[in-house]
């Protein structure tokens, strides 16, 4: 049904680092006014920055900040924000902070709550999507109460099998289970990561498929009956199911398997009668056969490859869904053009099984030229916190061709320089030159399959060490030739002490 709202007046972006920037864009060349929130550790970030104004919000753990819906709510009445963006993570697909802004009168940018409900937590998004006809992937119908029942369950289909949150989102509270001796403890690391992420620890249980590419549907739906698909994008190279690099289109998808998939994805959101942007996650077996995975009831992080395709701008097409207004486009005038790659910038260490590594960056050059866009969150200064997901950046890059996105986005990494911590930008040069990944015969388990030689090239820091040391080296032996010369020419008969003097200097000024 068709609802007449005002336009915003202020936008409230209830999230931080390089999406809170990103947003603050758009509304920016919206001509809307934003609030960013903060929490201590994030005092001096950019998207606090980059906004109009800004509210402290609590201390640095998200439970008691960015997850304190209370507090976002009470940030709004304070600063007059009559909108709230959520980004993605935190309350991003929260029914009850949703609810919570409705009751204050606040509108959020996203779908309904009883959308939310529906596909927010994935087990109830499985039964909603088998009672569509949609095809799922075999696993529990609900969540698992008790370990020991999760056992058994997993114990019924064969291993292995995927232990996930059912809450969940980002590879947070997500284990991959290959024998029974290990399921214990990897439930139990899975609840942990589900409470500290989401504030809920229910898990459920799904069957692992073997070799699947994971690909998922960028749909979009108004209050005026229209929804409609943005094509797709590849997430196959993942990394503990956190994925690491992502394309469109996929390699695997013809214009049949493309057409079948978004209109599966369509009817799975027209099912819940969802509104805004949404993404419909689908495995793709090597026969070609797709199975719904899970919806993400919010903007991806990898939403802006759909954008350098579609030349579309999915925050404005958000917030204007979100002020009542028809979507800009039908399906039919839906044009996908060329190849994007994301690449996801890190804070971690590969070399030491990516351990994060927050701190200090004291000098940061970002890429740029012909079909690059870095979405980012840090600057020259910025302190990294321990706190958050160590994600920096994303990447991108565009061109007619993938071969040629692909070479294009090895030549931004290579431009891209940061000191003060250490990045993963040799890791993912590597996945880009992969010969698997540049035959786009990939899957799920592609770092796991290839890691000792995604990690074999040396630490570019002890390469530029190594330099240095030799340059110290090769300095100081020029230096004592150069002085050793000097002290025998003091003894040569027919040079003058000018001569002396500008033959030392000459050799000196040499080693500079």
């Amino acid at each position: 049904m068709s609802k007449e709202r005002s336009p915003f007046r202020k936008v409230l972006v209830a999230n931080r680092g390089e999406i809170a920037v990103r947003v603050m864009r758009t509304c920016r060349e919206m001509g809307l006014p934003t609030v960013a929130v903060y929490s201590d550790a994030d005092r001096g970030s950019l998207h606090v920055r980059f906004a109009d104004e800004a509210v402290r919000i609590g201390p640095p753990p998200s439970r008691e900040s960015y997850l304190g819906i209370d507090r976002i709510v009470a940030a709004c009445q304070a600063t007059g924000a009559d909108a709230v963006h959520p980004g993605y993570g935190f309350l991003s697909e929260k029914a009850e902070f949703a609810r919570a802004l409705q009751a204050a009168g606040i509108t959020f940018i996203g779908p309904p709550a009883s959308s939310m409900d529906a596909m927010g937590v994935k087990t109830t998004a499985r039964k909603n999507m088998q009672a569509a006809g949609v095809p799922t992937v075999p696993g529990s119908a609900s969540p698992i109460a008790s370990e020991s029942e999760a056992r058994a369950f997993a114990d019924g289909i064969g291993y292995p099998v995927m232990i996930k949150a059912a809450a969940g989102g980002g590879g947070k509270g997500m284990k991959k289970c290959e024998r029974g001796e290990d399921f214990q403890s990897l439930w139990q690391s899975a609840r942990r990561e589900a409470v500290s992420a989401f504030g809920d620890d229910r898990l459920y249980i799904e069957k692992f498929l073997d070799k699947p590419r994971h690909v998922e549907i960028q749909v979009f739906a108004d209050d005026h009956g229209h929804c409609i698909y943005l094509g797709e994008r590849e997430c196959s190279v993942q990394r503990r199911q956190q994925k690491v690099i992502e394309e469109s289109p996929s390699c695997i998808l013809d214009e049949g398997l493309r057409s079948a998939m978004g209109q599966v994805a369509v009817k799975a959101a027209e099912a819940v009668h969802y509104r805004g942007a949404g993404t419909v996650e689908f495995l793709v077996d090597a026969r070609r056969n797709f199975y719904f995975l899970e919806m993400n009831t919010r903007l991806q992080v990898e939403h802006p490859v759909t954008e350098m395709c579609t030349g579309l701008d999915l925050v404005r097409m958000q917030i204007q869904v979100a002020q009542g207004e028809p979507l800009p486009l039908r399906q039919e005038e839906v044009v996908r053009r060329g190849h994007a790659i994301e690449a996801r910038v890190y804070a971690e260490d590969p070399s030491r099984k990516f351990m994060p590594c927050p701190g200090r960056i004291s000098y940061l050059r970002v890429p740029n030229g012909p079909g690059i866009r870095d979405d980012s969150g840090v600057y020259t200064g910025w302190v990294v916190p321990q706190f958050y997901d160590p994600m920096i950046s994303k990447l991108l890059a565009w061109a007619p061709t993938r071969e040629q996105a692909i070479e294009r986005l090895k030549r931004a990494l290579a431009e891209y320089t940061v000191h003060g911590i250490t990045v993963n930008l040799t890791y993912l040069k590597e996945i880009l030159d992969h010969p698997a990944f540049r035959s786009g015969e990939y899957d799920t388990g592609f770092c796991s399959r290839f890691e000792k030689e995604l990690l074999s090239r040396p630490d570019p820091r002890y390469e530029q060490v190594a330099l240095i040391a030799a340059a110290v080296v090769a300095f100081k032996r020029d230096h004592d030739e150069a002085e050793a010369f000097a002290a025998r020419a003091d003894g040569q008969p027919g040079w003058s002490q000018w001569q002396r003097i500008g033959r030392s200097r000459t050799l000196r000024g040499s080693m500079r």
